[in-house]
């Protein structure tokens, strides 16, 4: 991905860019002019469980938006079919800017793949507004079982009768994936335990009820952190400033396995392009906040650049993203259902 535009300075120069095409829309100092878009609250559709990466990341960028638009806006979860409820009342949403999709790979990239009957094309029913950041996922299991790396996991779960349960945030999840094809690479006996949103799967996994959970790390930091969990391994190039006693996959013998769950903002298709400019000038200013970025620091994600603050950088990156999970969803050998 080009990250090219990273410091501060570069995503404040960036934000000024996009304020001429929309400082009509607005009055002095940021705030709408009387009668422009936006003149009512905002909704950001975030469709799995409150707790997960999703709606953390959708609540941080709201609370930093939302005074320089003038209006609040409310984060709300609408969960269940791997994203594909929220996500199908924001494609139905009328396109006017006031009923947005927090998107990620579930909903956007995998879901659809998986579904034999796709209620929604994402690369059309739907105009990527930004990227809010990027974060790599792990595998963490509960502190009783005998291992502490991804070769001990492999070789207990053959061991084991049962298998060992992971959960996931769900069918053609953002973690699905990534387990599946860990399983292929590494003949582990994983068993697949599908969530409603990775925030469902913490309480199961915190009460014992599930073994581990394929997850993105800042869902779990804390679980390792007070010793409620142990993270086996972390699906980045590199490790993580926050977890760094932690080796990478590609360090424990898994050559270029990586993994990262994408938060995005969307609009309906057809939502003007005015609105998408004020939004994006608006997270651009928010993405150079420093309070923002020690946030997103704070539990190892990759703030945006420039170019994944606009629609056709956007678009560029899901095409990647999309022929990624093509083949793997050919590795893993899943049929749509």
């Amino acid at each position: 991905m080009n990250r090219s535009i990273t410091g501060r300075r570069g995503l404040l120069a960036f934000a000024a860019l996009l304020l001429p095409a929309t400082a009509g829309a607005q009055a002095p100092g940021g705030a709408p002019a009387s009668g422009a878009w936006p003149n009512r609250p905002i909704r950001f559709i975030v469709p799995f469980a409150a707790g997960g990466n999703s709606d953390v990341t959708a609540r941080l960028f709201a609370a930093r938006i939302s005074p320089r638009l003038g209006q609040p806006i409310v984060v709300e979860n609408r969960s269940g079919a791997t994203g594909a409820i929220g996500t199908e009342a924001v494609v139905r949403a009328r396109p006017d800017g006031y009923t947005l999709l927090i998107g990620s790979p579930g909903s956007i990239v995998n879901g659809p793949l998986l579904m034999a009957a796709p209620r929604y094309d994402p690369m059309t029913d739907l105009v990527p507004v930004a990227l809010l950041g990027q974060v790599p996922m792990v595998i963490i299991v509960r502190p009783e079982l005998p291992v502490r790396n991804l070769a001990e996991l492999v070789a207990f779960s053959k061991e084991r009768p049962s298998g060992v349960t992971i959960g996931t945030s769900g069918v053609g999840g953002a973690n699905h994936l990534p387990l599946e094809l860990f399983k292929a690479a590494t003949g582990a006996n994983l068993v697949h335990v599908p969530y409603r949103g990775g925030g469902s799967t913490l309480p199961d996994f915190v009460a014992g009820n599930v073994d581990g959970i394929l997850i993105e790390l800042p869902s779990v930091l804390d679980l390792q952190r007070d010793g409620r969990g142990r993270i086996l391994g972390v699906a980045a190039v590199a490790r993580s400033a926050q977890a760094p006693e932690v080796a990478t996959f590609i360090e424990q013998g898994l050559e270029g396995f990586l993994a990262a769950s994408f938060v995005g903002l969307f609009a309906p298709a057809g939502t003007p392009e005015a609105v998408l400019g004020i939004l994006q000038a608006a997270l651009a200013e928010a993405a150079a906040d420093p309070e923002v970025l020690a946030r997103l620091a704070s539990f190892g994600a990759d703030p945006p650049t420039g170019v994944e603050l606009t629609t056709p950088g956007v678009a560029a990156f899901l095409q990647g993203e999309v022929a990624k999970a093509r083949q793997a969803i050919a590795v893993a050998g899943l049929k749509p259902e």
